[in-house]
């Protein structure tokens, strides 16, 4: 039984170190899955090293003072793919910049109460502006 649980132990402290989406916090597994839906021919997600617990280092990615995610600057970055529903895990998102994306837009942004700009014109986005939307007291562009 001792060498069991000696494996076992050795598991969960190797683990993490293995893992990078339990190394970020879950603002850095959000960009992750949204870097997973995103083609990205000129590298803008170069600098996003997924083994760092906070995001905020990352290029693009501006952060508050308590280091969450209030915005995206990835506008004009020829990116293409889709956004997804993990979007609305940056609780703290203030402004979302353009690009060439597609698809619907996630019902599921309109949980981000603090989204003061969301830009996405110059994209192909498909069907109707989700009614979710009328949650968002704080958008004003």
């Amino acid at each position: 039984m001792a060498p069991l649980s000696v494996i076992f132990l050795s598991l969960c402290f190797l683990l993490p170190l293995l893992s990078p989406s339990i190394s970020t916090n879950s603002e850095g597994n959000a960009l992750r899955s949204l870097r997973r839906r995103l083609s990205d021919p000129n590298n803008v997600f170069q600098s996003w090293d997924f083994t760092l617990v906070n995001p905020c280092p990352w290029f693009h990615v501006i952060c508050d003072s308590n280091n969450h995610v209030i915005r995206l600057d990835l506008g004009n970055s020829n990116l293409s793919g889709t956004l997804g529903p993990e979007l609305a895990l940056l609780q703290h998102l203030q402004e979302l910049y353009k690009n060439d994306l597609s698809g619907e837009i996630p019902k599921e942004l309109g949980k981000l109460k603090n989204l003061v700009s969301l830009d996405l014109y110059g994209n192909r986005f498909e069907g109707e502006i989700p009614k979710s939307f009328s949650g968002l007291k704080s958008l004003r562009f």
